[in-house]
């Protein structure tokens, strides 16, 4: 992934663990480091261009732990098989406590979340914007995901940092025609894409109760 960096693998889980069992961390070191392309990247098509995009909403039959009660952003061609970022798993660890060096961030309390189990360390982020930036692909209408280094630590840099902006430490995947075929045997409900789903300010319970949204696939 040549836009995109990753975090030091061993050292985010150790510290994730040590949140989930401590409740506390120390700061953690700012350095990060280009990863090694996982597949296809953030990035990889030219700016501006948009992806085909669903939201996958996980049923009772899905089996895999790490899925479940899961509502996925699935980005059908952004490679040669769907990538997504599970956008409901907040993890305990801050988005202050992951970019200590980072001026603005002491007060911002926002999470980093789980995007999924593939290539975990590998740092990539959803966000909102009126115009396509360079280094960056349209999810959905005005919705944009990307794995740049630059481009992110841009937008922590501003007066709201993470308003409009998500950011998640590795990603889902599936081989070629497992995603279809796991939906048509009911274990996911597909969902329209838009930016009110992506970041619903309740993400544990990105649904509301009186319904989904009003347009689906």
């Amino acid at each position: 992934m040549k836009k995109a960096f990753r975090a030091q693998r061993c050292l985010v889980a150790a510290l994730l663990v040590v949140q989930l069992l401590a409740g506390s961390l120390q700061a953690l070191s700012a350095a990060v480091s280009p990863p090694k392309a996982p597949g296809p990247a953030p990035g990889a098509k030219a700016p501006g261009s948009a992806l085909t995009a669903i939201l996958i909403v996980a049923q009772g039959v899905v089996a895999d732990p790490n899925f479940g009660g899961s509502i996925v952003v699935v980005m059908n061609d952004l490679g040669p098989a769907p990538v997504g970022l599970i956008i409901n798993r907040p993890t305990p660890l801050t988005v202050a406590r992951f970019f200590p060096k980072v001026k603005g961030l002491a007060q911002v309390h926002d999470r980093l979340y789980y995007g999924g189990p593939v290539e975990f360390g590998t740092v990539w982020y959803l966000f909102r914007a009126k115009t396509a930036p360079a280094h960056a692909i349209e999810v959905c209408g005005g919705v944009y995901v990307s794995g740049n280094r630059k481009l992110l630590l841009k937008l922590l840099g501003r007066q709201k940092p993470m308003d409009g902006l998500r950011i998640f430490i590795g990603h889902a995947g599936w081989a070629p025609g497992q995603l279809q075929a796991e939906i048509q045997g009911g274990a996911w409900t597909p969902r329209r894409a838009d930016a009110e789903s992506i970041f619903n300010p309740q993400p544990e319970r990105p649904w509301p109760a009186r319904g989904h949204p009003k347009r689906g696939i």
